[in-house]
C-alpha cells in the first residue's frame, strides 16, 4: 500500500475531511489530493512533499518517522519549480528595466524646460539693470525717499527673519510627528506556538494609512503569504532577492515559511523577530494582526 492510501485510510478512520486536515495543517487542499493520489509531482518541491506528509501523518496520529522510511525524494522532478521561479525572477526585474527606460526618455524634455528658464532668467535681469538706470537718471533721490526706503527695507528684513523661524519650527514639528509615528510602529508576541511547525501570534501596532510587507531572501525557502481577506499575496518557492506587498486592506495576515534563518520580513520597515528562535525551528507559522492606533 502506498503513502497517499495510508494516509487517506487513518484519515477517514478518523473521521476526518480534506478540509479539517487543511484546517489542522494549513496545507492547501489540492496538495492534500495530491498527496493522496500519490502525485507528488504536484508538490512545491523535495522537501516539502516530505514535510507536508510528515504534518498529514502527525494530524491524523501516525508515526511520521515509519511512514517516509521508504519515500523516495529523488523520485520528485524539479524541472518545472524551477522554471516558475526563473519566470518570477523575470517578472520582478521587467518592471525596473520599464521605470529606467521611462527616466531616460524624460531627460531631454527636462534638459529644454531648465534651458527656457535660464533664458527668461537672464533676459529678466537685464531688463531690471536697465529699468533701474534709466530711474537713476532721470530722478534724483530725495531724503525722505531715502527715509522711507530703509523704513520699509528693515520691515522686509524683520518679515523674512519671522518667516524663516515659522519655516524652521514647522519643519522640526514635521520631524516631531514622524519620529512619533515610527516609534508608535512595532510588534508584540500575543502567543508563542509549540511543537515543530509552530504557529504563533503577534499584534503590530502603526500610524497612518498605508501598511506595506517586505521579504528580503537569502536562503532558498517556501513562503505562503495571506490575508484574512482571502487575498493570497504569495505561494511558492524563492530563491534570493526582494519583494513587496501592500496589505493595507487586511485586518491580519497569516505566513507559513520553510526556511526562517533565510528570509527577513518587515512591516513599515519594523522587522518582524520570530517568536521561537529561527535556528532552533526554521518551519514556523505566524497570524499578524494589524492595529491601527
Amino acid at each position: 500500500m502506498e503513502i497517499g492510501e495510508i494516509l487517506r485510510e487513518a484519515r477517514e478512520a478518523n473521521n476526518l475531511s480534506l478540509d479539517d486536515i487543511q484546517e489542522m495543517t494549513k496545507i492547501q487542499k489540492r496538495y492534500l489530493v495530491a498527496i493522496e493520489q500519490n502525485d507528488f509531482h504536484a508538490l512545491p518541491g523535495r522537501f516539502y512533499a516530505r514535510a507536508f506528509m510528515k504534518e498529514y501523518a502527525q494530524a491524523v496520529g501516525l508515526d511520521a518517522s515509519e511512514l517516509l522510511s521508504g519515500f523516495d525524494e529523488e523520485s520528485i522532478q524539479t524541472e518545472e519549480e524551477e522554471s516558475v521561479q526563473y519566470t518570477r525572477l523575470e517578472r520582478t526585474k521587467r518592471p525596473r528595466t520599464a521605470k529606467s527606460s521611462s527616466i531616460f526618455s524624460l531627460l531631454p524634455s527636462v534638459i529644454v524646460i531648465i534651458l527656457v528658464i535660464g533664458i527668461f532668467f537672464v533676459a529678466w535681469t537685464l531688463y531690471q539693470k536697465t529699468l533701474n538706470g534709466n530711474n537713476g537718471i532721470m530722478e534724483e533721490p530725495q531724503e525722505n525717499d531715502e527715509i522711507i526706503r530703509n523704513v520699509d527695507e528693515n520691515e522686509e528684513g524683520d518679515q523674512a527673519d519671522t518667516n524663516d523661524e515659522d519655516k524652521g519650527t514647522d519643519e522640526a514639528d514635521e520631524e516631531e510627528e514622524q519620529k512619533d509615528e515610527d516609534d508608535a510602529s512595532g510588534f508584540s508576541v500575543v502567543e508563542v506556538g509549540e511543537g515543530n511547525s509552530p504557529l504563533s501570534t503577534l499584534d503590530f501596532h502603526y500610524t497612518g494609512e498605508q501598511v506595506e510587507v517586505a521579504f528580503e531572501v537569502s536562503e532558498r525557502t517556501y513562503i505562503q503569504f495571506t490575508g484574512d481577506s482571502g487575498a493570497v499575496f504569495y505561494e511558492g518557492e524563492i530563491d534570493t532577492g526582494t519583494e513587496t506587498f501592500d496589505v493595507s486592506a487586511e485586518e491580519k495576515i497569516y505566513f507559513n515559511i520553510g526556511n526562517t534563518p533565510g528570509l527577513k520580513v518587515t512591516i513599515n520597515g519594523v522587522e518582524l523577530e520570530y517568536p521561537v528562535n529561527a535556528n532552533e525551528r526554521i518551519h514556523q507559522k505566524m497570524w499578524v494582526n494589524l492595529i491601527q492606533d
